[in-house]
Protein backbone atom coordinates (compact mmCIF):
# COMPACT_ATOMS: atom_id res chain seq x y z
CA UNK A 1 0.00 0.00 0.00
CA UNK A 2 1.31 3.33 -1.04
CA UNK A 3 0.26 6.92 -0.34
CA UNK A 4 0.96 10.26 -1.74
CA UNK A 5 0.55 12.82 0.39
CA UNK A 6 -2.66 15.61 -0.58
CA UNK A 7 -3.43 17.97 1.70
CA UNK A 8 -4.28 17.96 5.14
CA UNK A 9 -5.18 21.15 6.35
CA UNK A 10 -8.21 21.63 7.92
CA UNK A 11 -8.75 18.03 8.57
CA UNK A 12 -10.70 17.65 11.53
CA UNK A 13 -10.14 14.15 13.41
CA UNK A 14 -11.17 12.24 16.56
CA UNK A 15 -9.05 12.88 19.37
CA UNK A 16 -8.75 9.25 20.88
CA UNK A 17 -8.23 10.66 24.51
CA UNK A 18 -11.09 13.28 25.21
CA UNK A 19 -13.39 12.13 22.60
CA UNK A 20 -13.58 15.64 20.77
CA UNK A 21 -12.72 17.43 17.25
CA UNK A 22 -9.25 18.44 17.49
CA UNK A 23 -7.19 20.19 14.47
CA UNK A 24 -4.22 18.21 13.01
CA UNK A 25 -1.61 20.29 11.09
CA UNK A 26 0.51 18.72 8.91
CA UNK A 27 4.40 18.00 10.01
CA UNK A 28 7.67 19.07 7.63
CA UNK A 29 8.58 15.76 5.75
CA UNK A 30 10.50 13.64 7.86
CA UNK A 31 13.49 12.04 5.13
CA UNK A 32 13.90 8.32 6.57
CA UNK A 33 15.68 5.38 4.59
CA UNK A 34 12.74 4.82 2.04
CA UNK A 35 11.68 8.17 0.94
CA UNK A 36 10.10 10.73 3.13
CA UNK A 37 6.43 10.64 5.20
CA UNK A 38 4.89 13.67 6.58
CA UNK A 39 2.48 13.04 9.60
CA UNK A 40 0.07 15.02 11.50
CA UNK A 41 1.42 17.52 14.23
CA UNK A 42 -0.56 17.83 17.41
CA UNK A 43 -0.42 19.73 20.51
CA UNK A 44 2.32 18.07 22.35
CA UNK A 45 3.49 15.46 19.67
CA UNK A 46 4.00 14.84 15.90
CA UNK A 47 1.97 11.86 14.97
CA UNK A 48 2.85 9.47 11.66
CA UNK A 49 0.62 6.75 10.82
CA UNK A 50 1.10 3.51 9.11
CA UNK A 51 4.54 4.04 7.99
CA UNK A 52 5.96 0.70 6.11
CA UNK A 53 8.70 -1.13 7.68
CA UNK A 54 8.47 -3.68 5.51
CA UNK A 55 7.08 -5.13 1.96
CA UNK A 56 3.73 -6.34 2.19
CA UNK A 57 3.89 -9.89 2.66
CA UNK A 58 1.74 -11.14 -0.46
CA UNK A 59 2.27 -13.87 -3.26
CA UNK A 60 5.57 -15.20 -2.84
CA UNK A 61 6.67 -13.21 0.03
CA UNK A 62 3.48 -15.02 2.32
CA UNK A 63 5.06 -16.80 4.30
CA UNK A 64 8.51 -15.19 3.95
CA UNK A 65 11.06 -13.42 6.06
CA UNK A 66 10.34 -9.73 5.68
CA UNK A 67 11.74 -7.90 2.69
CA UNK A 68 12.65 -4.66 2.58
CA UNK A 69 10.41 -1.66 1.49
CA UNK A 70 10.37 -0.44 -1.98
CA UNK A 71 11.53 3.08 -1.81
CA UNK A 72 8.95 6.23 -2.88
CA UNK A 73 9.65 9.75 -4.14
CA UNK A 74 6.83 11.60 -3.43
CA UNK A 75 6.19 12.08 0.14
CA UNK A 76 4.29 9.83 1.71
CA UNK A 77 0.77 10.55 3.67
CA UNK A 78 1.11 9.03 7.80
CA UNK A 79 -1.49 10.89 8.47
CA UNK A 80 -4.03 7.66 8.13
CA UNK A 81 -4.41 5.08 10.17
CA UNK A 82 -3.62 1.76 7.74
CA UNK A 83 -4.91 -1.81 7.78
CA UNK A 84 -5.10 -4.06 10.71
CA UNK A 85 -3.06 -7.46 10.08
CA UNK A 86 -5.43 -9.97 8.86
CA UNK A 87 -7.60 -11.45 11.80
CA UNK A 88 -11.02 -12.51 12.74
CA UNK A 89 -13.32 -9.29 13.00
CA UNK A 90 -16.60 -8.74 14.53
CA UNK A 91 -19.68 -8.12 12.07
CA UNK A 92 -21.12 -5.46 14.09
CA UNK A 93 -18.16 -3.23 13.06
CA UNK A 94 -17.26 -3.32 16.81
CA UNK A 95 -13.72 -3.81 18.33
CA UNK A 96 -12.77 -7.35 18.64
CA UNK A 97 -12.37 -9.26 22.12
CA UNK A 98 -8.11 -8.58 23.21
CA UNK A 99 -6.93 -7.43 20.41
CA UNK A 100 -9.46 -4.34 20.39
CA UNK A 101 -9.16 -3.60 16.99
CA UNK A 102 -11.99 -3.00 13.96
CA UNK A 103 -12.24 -1.79 10.40
CA UNK A 104 -10.26 -2.81 7.33
CA UNK A 105 -7.68 -5.35 7.30
CA UNK A 106 -4.99 -6.33 4.42
CA UNK A 107 -2.16 -8.45 4.20
CA UNK A 108 -0.48 -5.19 3.40
CA UNK A 109 -0.13 -4.29 7.08
CA UNK A 110 3.75 -4.57 7.95
CA UNK A 111 3.48 -0.81 9.05
CA UNK A 112 3.93 1.24 12.49
CA UNK A 113 3.33 4.33 14.06
CA UNK A 114 5.18 7.11 15.91
CA UNK A 115 4.41 9.55 18.26
CA UNK A 116 7.25 11.60 18.64
CA UNK A 117 7.89 14.64 20.90
CA UNK A 118 7.62 18.40 18.91
CA UNK A 119 11.50 18.84 18.46
CA UNK A 120 12.89 16.15 20.50
CA UNK A 121 16.94 15.57 19.92
CA UNK A 122 17.68 11.79 21.26
CA UNK A 123 14.92 11.12 23.51
CA UNK A 124 14.18 7.73 24.84
CA UNK A 125 12.31 5.40 22.34
CA UNK A 126 9.26 2.71 23.52
CA UNK A 127 8.31 0.43 20.86
CA UNK A 128 5.41 -1.58 21.57
CA UNK A 129 4.60 -4.81 21.10
CA UNK A 130 0.62 -5.61 21.04
CA UNK A 131 -0.84 -8.45 22.78
CA UNK A 132 -4.12 -10.44 21.32
CA UNK A 133 -2.80 -13.73 21.72
CA UNK A 134 -0.95 -13.71 18.53
CA UNK A 135 -4.14 -14.36 16.72
CA UNK A 136 -6.28 -10.50 16.68
CA UNK A 137 -4.95 -6.68 17.71
CA UNK A 138 -3.22 -3.53 16.02
CA UNK A 139 -0.75 -1.36 16.38
CA UNK A 140 -2.59 1.66 15.55
CA UNK A 141 -5.08 0.70 18.22
CA UNK A 142 -2.76 2.22 20.76
CA UNK A 143 -1.97 6.38 21.52
CA UNK A 144 0.98 7.56 22.76
CA UNK A 145 0.64 11.34 22.92
CA UNK A 146 1.24 11.45 26.73
CA UNK A 147 4.59 9.47 26.22
CA UNK A 148 5.75 12.09 23.93
CA UNK A 149 3.79 14.85 26.13
CA UNK A 150 6.59 13.10 28.78
CA UNK A 151 9.66 13.27 26.49
CA UNK A 152 9.35 9.77 25.08
CA UNK A 153 9.44 8.83 21.57
CA UNK A 154 6.55 6.04 21.04
CA UNK A 155 6.58 3.21 18.43
CA UNK A 156 4.28 0.99 17.87
CA UNK A 157 3.53 -1.74 15.32
CA UNK A 158 1.73 -4.23 13.40
CA UNK A 159 2.70 -7.90 12.56
CA UNK A 160 1.73 -11.23 10.93
CA UNK A 161 -0.95 -12.83 13.32
CA UNK A 162 -2.53 -16.57 13.44
CA UNK A 163 -1.56 -19.08 10.21
CA UNK A 164 -0.06 -15.79 8.74
CA UNK A 165 1.88 -15.08 11.74
CA UNK A 166 3.26 -18.38 12.88
CA UNK A 167 2.31 -21.39 10.79
CA UNK A 168 5.15 -23.99 9.42
CA UNK A 169 4.79 -27.07 6.84
CA UNK A 170 7.44 -28.96 5.42
CA UNK A 171 6.74 -27.40 2.03
CA UNK A 172 7.62 -23.90 3.38
CA UNK A 173 10.53 -25.45 4.94
CA UNK A 174 11.76 -26.91 1.83
CA UNK A 175 11.28 -23.35 0.00
CA UNK A 176 13.27 -21.15 3.09
CA UNK A 177 16.48 -23.20 2.86
CA UNK A 178 18.98 -21.38 4.74
CA UNK A 179 16.02 -18.98 6.14
CA UNK A 180 14.17 -19.52 9.25
CA UNK A 181 10.39 -20.42 8.81
CA UNK A 182 7.38 -20.36 11.30
CA UNK A 183 7.95 -17.73 13.23
CA UNK A 184 6.97 -14.59 11.11
CA UNK A 185 5.42 -12.48 13.13
CA UNK A 186 8.53 -12.61 15.62
CA UNK A 187 11.27 -11.96 12.20
CA UNK A 188 8.22 -8.87 11.90
CA UNK A 189 9.21 -7.62 15.13
CA UNK A 190 12.66 -7.68 14.48
CA UNK A 191 12.34 -6.15 11.07
CA UNK A 192 10.55 -3.65 12.76
CA UNK A 193 13.40 -2.96 15.52
CA UNK A 194 15.89 -2.81 12.97
CA UNK A 195 13.92 -0.31 10.97
CA UNK A 196 13.80 1.81 14.36
CA UNK A 197 17.93 1.84 14.73
CA UNK A 198 18.04 2.80 11.28
CA UNK A 199 15.44 5.82 10.90
CA UNK A 200 14.39 6.35 14.56
CA UNK A 201 16.78 9.26 15.17
CA UNK A 202 15.17 11.39 12.25
CA UNK A 203 12.24 11.24 14.67
CA UNK A 204 13.99 12.66 17.47
CA UNK A 205 14.91 9.29 18.91
CA UNK A 206 17.95 7.50 20.13
CA UNK A 207 18.17 4.51 18.38
CA UNK A 208 21.15 3.82 21.52
CA UNK A 209 17.98 3.78 24.21
CA UNK A 210 15.38 1.67 23.08
CA UNK A 211 13.33 -0.26 25.36
CA UNK A 212 10.01 -2.86 23.92
CA UNK A 213 7.29 -3.37 25.81
CA UNK A 214 4.16 -5.59 25.30
CA UNK A 215 1.28 -7.01 26.56
CA UNK A 216 0.20 -10.78 27.09
CA UNK A 217 0.93 -11.99 23.05
CA UNK A 218 3.36 -9.06 23.02
CA UNK A 219 4.44 -9.65 26.59
CA UNK A 220 5.69 -13.03 25.59
CA UNK A 221 7.11 -11.64 22.18
CA UNK A 222 9.27 -9.42 24.43
CA UNK A 223 10.61 -12.84 26.04
CA UNK A 224 11.15 -14.37 22.83
CA UNK A 225 13.33 -11.06 21.85
CA UNK A 226 14.90 -11.76 24.82
CA UNK A 227 16.22 -15.50 23.98
CA UNK A 228 16.66 -14.46 20.08
CA UNK A 229 19.96 -13.48 18.95
CA UNK A 230 18.78 -11.98 16.09
CA UNK A 231 17.61 -9.55 17.87
CA UNK A 232 20.30 -8.71 20.42
CA UNK A 233 21.71 -4.98 20.04
CA UNK A 234 18.05 -3.72 19.01
CA UNK A 235 16.56 -2.99 22.33
CA UNK A 236 18.32 -1.61 25.59
CA UNK A 237 15.43 -2.39 28.17
CA UNK A 238 12.59 -4.86 28.37
CA UNK A 239 9.03 -4.50 29.87
CA UNK A 240 6.64 -7.74 30.23
CA UNK A 241 3.16 -6.86 30.79
CA UNK A 242 1.11 -10.04 31.66
CA UNK A 243 3.72 -12.20 29.32
CA UNK A 244 3.52 -15.91 30.74
CA UNK A 245 7.12 -16.89 31.27
CA UNK A 246 7.07 -20.05 31.48
CA UNK A 247 7.23 -21.72 27.70
CA UNK A 248 7.53 -25.99 27.09
CA UNK A 249 9.53 -26.07 24.14
CA UNK A 250 7.67 -26.81 20.69
CA UNK A 251 9.83 -27.85 17.77
CA UNK A 252 9.95 -27.37 14.07
CA UNK A 253 8.95 -30.10 13.37
CA UNK A 254 5.72 -30.26 15.95
CA UNK A 255 4.88 -27.16 14.71
CA UNK A 256 4.67 -28.46 10.57
CA UNK A 257 2.61 -31.07 12.32
CA UNK A 258 0.16 -28.72 13.16
CA UNK A 259 0.48 -26.52 10.23
CA UNK A 260 -0.56 -29.68 7.63
CA UNK A 261 -3.11 -30.34 9.52
CA UNK A 262 -4.72 -26.74 9.52
CA UNK A 263 -3.91 -25.99 5.79
CA UNK A 264 -5.44 -29.10 4.85
CA UNK A 265 -8.74 -28.19 6.61
CA UNK A 266 -8.17 -24.85 4.00
CA UNK A 267 -8.66 -27.55 1.49
CA UNK A 268 -4.20 -27.39 1.14
CA UNK A 269 -3.43 -31.51 -0.44
CA UNK A 270 -1.24 -33.55 1.81
CA UNK A 271 1.54 -33.08 -0.67
CA UNK A 272 1.19 -29.08 -1.48
CA UNK A 273 4.05 -26.92 -2.47
CA UNK A 274 4.80 -23.67 -0.72
CA UNK A 275 3.14 -22.10 -4.26
CA UNK A 276 0.05 -23.59 -3.51
CA UNK A 277 0.23 -22.99 -0.48
CA UNK A 278 0.54 -18.80 -1.02
CA UNK A 279 -2.22 -19.44 -3.37
CA UNK A 280 -5.05 -20.01 -0.53
CA UNK A 281 -7.47 -17.68 -0.30
CA UNK A 282 -7.22 -15.57 2.64
CA UNK A 283 -10.42 -15.95 4.04
CA UNK A 284 -9.48 -19.67 4.74
CA UNK A 285 -6.81 -19.01 5.99
CA UNK A 286 -7.93 -16.31 8.90
CA UNK A 287 -10.23 -18.76 10.70
CA UNK A 288 -7.74 -21.13 11.02
CA UNK A 289 -7.37 -22.36 14.78
CA UNK A 290 -3.62 -23.65 15.92
CA UNK A 291 -1.60 -23.11 18.61
CA UNK A 292 0.12 -19.33 17.39
CA UNK A 293 3.15 -17.89 18.96
CA UNK A 294 7.03 -17.85 18.70
CA UNK A 295 8.13 -21.39 18.88
CA UNK A 296 11.89 -23.14 18.38
CA UNK A 297 12.65 -23.56 14.94
CA UNK A 298 16.32 -24.02 15.05
CA UNK A 299 17.43 -20.88 13.33
CA UNK A 300 15.48 -17.82 14.82
CA UNK A 301 14.98 -19.44 17.85
CA UNK A 302 17.21 -22.02 19.01
CA UNK A 303 15.41 -22.17 22.88
CA UNK A 304 12.86 -20.83 24.73
CA UNK A 305 12.44 -18.18 26.94
CA UNK A 306 12.49 -19.98 29.89
CA UNK A 307 15.66 -22.61 28.78
CA UNK A 308 17.43 -19.23 28.07
CA UNK A 309 16.63 -17.78 31.23
CA UNK A 310 18.05 -20.56 33.23
CA UNK A 311 20.52 -21.04 30.91
CA UNK A 312 22.30 -17.45 31.46
CA UNK A 313 21.72 -17.05 27.98
CA UNK A 314 18.83 -14.23 27.47
CA UNK A 315 19.79 -10.81 27.08
CA UNK A 316 20.83 -8.97 29.95
CA UNK A 317 18.76 -5.91 30.17
CA UNK A 318 16.64 -4.32 32.89
CA UNK A 319 13.88 -5.56 33.13
CA UNK A 320 9.89 -4.92 34.34
CA UNK A 321 8.20 -7.66 34.71
CA UNK A 322 4.70 -8.32 36.05
CA UNK A 323 1.03 -9.46 36.34
CA UNK A 324 -2.55 -8.83 37.24
CA UNK A 325 -4.81 -10.21 39.83
CA UNK A 326 -7.52 -11.08 37.51
CA UNK A 327 -5.76 -12.60 34.68
CA UNK A 328 -8.13 -15.60 34.91
CA UNK A 329 -10.12 -13.14 32.25
CA UNK A 330 -8.14 -14.15 29.27
CA UNK A 331 -9.50 -17.66 29.77
CA UNK A 332 -12.79 -16.77 30.06
CA UNK A 333 -12.25 -14.71 26.55
CA UNK A 334 -11.31 -18.20 24.91
CA UNK A 335 -7.62 -17.01 24.54
CA UNK A 336 -5.79 -19.82 26.90
CA UNK A 337 -7.20 -23.23 28.19
CA UNK A 338 -6.95 -24.38 31.50
CA UNK A 339 -7.46 -27.38 33.97
CA UNK A 340 -8.41 -24.86 36.69
CA UNK A 341 -12.40 -24.87 37.84
CA UNK A 342 -12.35 -21.05 37.14
CA UNK A 343 -15.97 -21.18 39.04
CA UNK A 344 -14.64 -20.07 42.30
CA UNK A 345 -12.51 -18.00 43.75
CA UNK A 346 -9.91 -20.29 44.74
CA UNK A 347 -9.87 -21.28 41.31
CA UNK A 348 -9.56 -18.48 39.61
CA UNK A 349 -6.76 -17.66 41.87
CA UNK A 350 -5.09 -20.92 40.85
CA UNK A 351 -5.13 -19.77 37.56
CA UNK A 352 -3.64 -16.29 37.72
CA UNK A 353 -0.78 -17.96 40.13
CA UNK A 354 -0.10 -20.97 37.79
CA UNK A 355 0.08 -19.02 34.10
CA UNK A 356 0.98 -15.31 35.58
CA UNK A 357 2.08 -14.67 38.81
CA UNK A 358 4.77 -17.58 39.24
CA UNK A 359 6.15 -17.25 36.32
CA UNK A 360 7.06 -13.43 36.24
CA UNK A 361 8.35 -14.14 39.84
CA UNK A 362 10.55 -16.70 38.34
CA UNK A 363 11.56 -15.13 35.55
CA UNK A 364 12.58 -12.05 37.80
CA UNK A 365 14.73 -13.93 40.18
CA UNK A 366 16.77 -15.55 37.09
CA UNK A 367 17.22 -12.00 35.37
CA UNK A 368 18.19 -9.90 38.37
CA UNK A 369 21.55 -12.05 38.43
CA UNK A 370 22.60 -10.10 35.76
CA UNK A 371 20.95 -5.93 35.04
CA UNK A 372 18.03 -5.50 38.06
CA UNK A 373 14.75 -6.29 37.16
CA UNK A 374 11.69 -5.26 38.75
CA UNK A 375 8.62 -7.27 40.05
CA UNK A 376 4.94 -5.88 39.70
CA UNK A 377 1.25 -6.53 41.04
CA UNK A 378 -1.49 -4.90 39.60
CA UNK A 379 -4.68 -5.02 41.13
CA UNK A 380 -6.22 -1.63 40.82
CA UNK A 381 -9.99 -1.64 39.50
CA UNK A 382 -11.27 1.16 38.19
CA UNK A 383 -13.84 3.34 40.38
CA UNK A 384 -16.17 2.81 37.15
CA UNK A 385 -16.37 -0.78 37.17
CA UNK A 386 -16.79 -0.89 41.05
CA UNK A 387 -18.45 -3.16 43.13
CA UNK A 388 -19.10 -5.40 40.21
CA UNK A 389 -15.91 -6.15 39.79
CA UNK A 390 -13.19 -6.85 42.62
CA UNK A 391 -9.64 -7.97 40.53
CA UNK A 392 -7.69 -6.34 37.41
CA UNK A 393 -8.48 -8.26 34.84
CA UNK A 394 -6.12 -8.99 32.03
CA UNK A 395 -5.46 -6.40 30.07
CA UNK A 396 -6.72 -4.08 32.44
CA UNK A 397 -3.58 -2.25 32.89
CA UNK A 398 -2.66 -0.95 29.41
CA UNK A 399 -4.83 2.08 30.38
CA UNK A 400 -2.95 3.26 32.88
CA UNK A 401 0.61 2.12 31.60
CA UNK A 402 -0.68 4.64 28.66
CA UNK A 403 -2.30 7.42 31.01
CA UNK A 404 -4.85 6.75 27.82
CA UNK A 405 -8.55 5.90 28.13
CA UNK A 406 -8.97 4.45 24.78
CA UNK A 407 -11.71 4.93 21.90
CA UNK A 408 -14.78 4.14 23.79
CA UNK A 409 -14.07 5.12 27.34
CA UNK A 410 -16.01 8.56 28.05
CA UNK A 411 -14.00 10.81 30.43
CA UNK A 412 -16.55 11.50 32.50
CA UNK A 413 -16.61 7.90 33.84
CA UNK A 414 -12.57 8.34 34.63
CA UNK A 415 -12.56 9.27 38.15
CA UNK A 416 -9.70 11.58 40.23
CA UNK A 417 -8.54 8.08 41.50
CA UNK A 418 -8.02 6.66 38.31
CA UNK A 419 -6.20 9.82 36.75
CA UNK A 420 -4.18 9.45 40.03
CA UNK A 421 -2.98 5.64 39.25
CA UNK A 422 -2.38 6.52 35.84
CA UNK A 423 -0.05 9.62 36.49
CA UNK A 424 1.85 7.42 39.10
CA UNK A 425 1.93 3.82 36.64
CA UNK A 426 2.56 6.02 33.61
CA UNK A 427 5.68 8.01 35.31
CA UNK A 428 7.19 4.30 36.16
CA UNK A 429 7.51 3.21 32.69
CA UNK A 430 8.29 6.57 31.58
CA UNK A 431 11.70 6.87 34.06
CA UNK A 432 12.43 3.72 33.14
CA UNK A 433 12.66 4.38 29.39
CA UNK A 434 14.71 7.54 30.28
CA UNK A 435 17.01 6.01 32.92
CA UNK A 436 16.88 2.09 33.04
CA UNK A 437 15.04 2.49 36.61
CA UNK A 438 11.44 2.76 37.69
CA UNK A 439 11.91 6.06 39.94
CA UNK A 440 8.33 6.75 40.91
CA UNK A 441 6.03 8.39 43.56
CA UNK A 442 7.46 8.71 46.97
CA UNK A 443 8.67 5.10 47.88
CA UNK A 444 11.39 3.75 46.38
CA UNK A 445 10.33 0.51 43.80
CA UNK A 446 13.64 -2.16 44.95
CA UNK A 447 15.05 -4.33 42.38
CA UNK A 448 14.06 -7.57 42.96
CA UNK A 449 15.73 -9.81 45.12
CA UNK A 450 14.70 -13.64 45.46
CA UNK A 451 16.28 -13.26 48.87
CA UNK A 452 14.05 -10.26 49.53
CA UNK A 453 11.11 -11.14 47.90
CA UNK A 454 9.53 -7.58 47.26
CA UNK A 455 7.65 -6.63 44.26
CA UNK A 456 5.54 -3.08 43.36
CA UNK A 457 1.81 -3.69 44.16
CA UNK A 458 -0.24 -1.02 41.81
CA UNK A 459 -3.35 -1.04 43.63
CA UNK A 460 -5.48 1.00 46.26
CA UNK A 461 -2.93 1.80 47.61
CA UNK A 462 0.03 1.01 45.70
CA UNK A 463 2.99 0.12 47.90
CA UNK A 464 6.03 -2.43 48.08
CA UNK A 465 5.41 -5.59 49.01
CA UNK A 466 7.37 -8.41 51.04
CA UNK A 467 6.83 -12.15 50.40
CA UNK A 468 3.51 -11.46 48.23
CA UNK A 469 1.67 -14.28 47.78
CA UNK A 470 4.80 -16.21 48.98
CA UNK A 471 3.31 -19.90 49.64
CA UNK A 472 0.95 -19.95 46.63
CA UNK A 473 3.84 -18.57 44.29
CA UNK A 474 6.09 -21.07 45.87
CA UNK A 475 3.80 -24.18 45.18
CA UNK A 476 4.24 -23.49 41.58
CA UNK A 477 7.27 -25.04 39.53
CA UNK A 478 8.46 -24.55 36.32
CA UNK A 479 8.54 -27.04 33.33
CA UNK A 480 11.16 -28.95 33.16
CA UNK A 481 14.13 -27.54 30.96
CA UNK A 482 14.98 -30.16 28.17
Amino acid sequence: MRRTLTSMLGAALLALAGGVQAQEAPTAPVRIDSGSVVGVARETANVFRAIPYAAAPVGPLRWAPPAPVKPWSAPLDASKNGPSCPQPMNADGSPNAFGGANGPVSEDCLQLYIFAPKAARKAPVMVWLHGGGHRVGAGWVYDGSNFARDGVVVVSINYRLGALGYLAHPALTRAAGAAPTGNFGLMDQIAALKWVKRNIAAFGGDPGNVTIFGESAGGVSVLALLASPGARGLYHKAIVQSGLGWFEPRTLAQAEAGGMAALQKAGAPADATADQLRALPIEKLVPLAGDYGPFEDGKLMTQTATQALERGRAADVPLIIGWNSGEDAVAFGGLMTTSDDLRSAAGRESFTDRMFGAPARWVAARASGGKPAWLYHFSYVGSRFRPRMTTAAHAAEIQYVWEYWGRRTPMSVVSDEDRAMATFMHGCWVAFAKTGAPRCGAEPWPAYDPKSDRLMEFGSPSGVRTNFRKAQLDAQAPPSIR
